[in-house]
């Protein structure tokens, strides 16, 4: 399943399904079904989207810190992982969607998916 999200200003963003997902939790959107995020909605899902980068982040280092010292996986953090040793972070995978609501927060004007 892919999710698609469009806005009248920009072009439209097509996510797979388990990323898009997990961007939407974070906002507080259901991705269960069609949404929208209103521009009043916008600054409080960027927070919410940094906040969580950030502590992916931080887990990812502490992970690396365990992995020097006890030989552990950096994959246990909740990462995307196409091939062993390579993580693509939530920083990476969320990038397009802020991006999108940063665009969409300035001119003012809501994004859509499922619709």
């Amino acid at each position: 399943m892919l999710f698609k999200f469009k806005s009248k200003v920009a072009g439209d963003l097509i996510m797979l399904e388990p990323n898009g997902r997990r961007v939407l939790e974070i906002i507080g959107k259901d991705p269960s079904q069609a949404g929208i995020i209103l521009p009043a909605q916008m600054s409080s899902a960027l927070s919410a989207l940094e906040k969580a980068i950030q502590e992916e982040d931080e887990a990812i280092e502490k992970a690396k810190r365990n992995a020097n010292n006890r030989h552990a996986d950096i994959n246990d953090v909740d990462c995307v992982t196409p091939s062993a040793g390579q993580v693509i972070p939530l920083r990476q995978r969320s990038l397009p969607f802020a991006e999108l609501l940063k665009k969409c927060l300035k001119a003012d004007a809501e994004i859509v998916w499922g619709v």
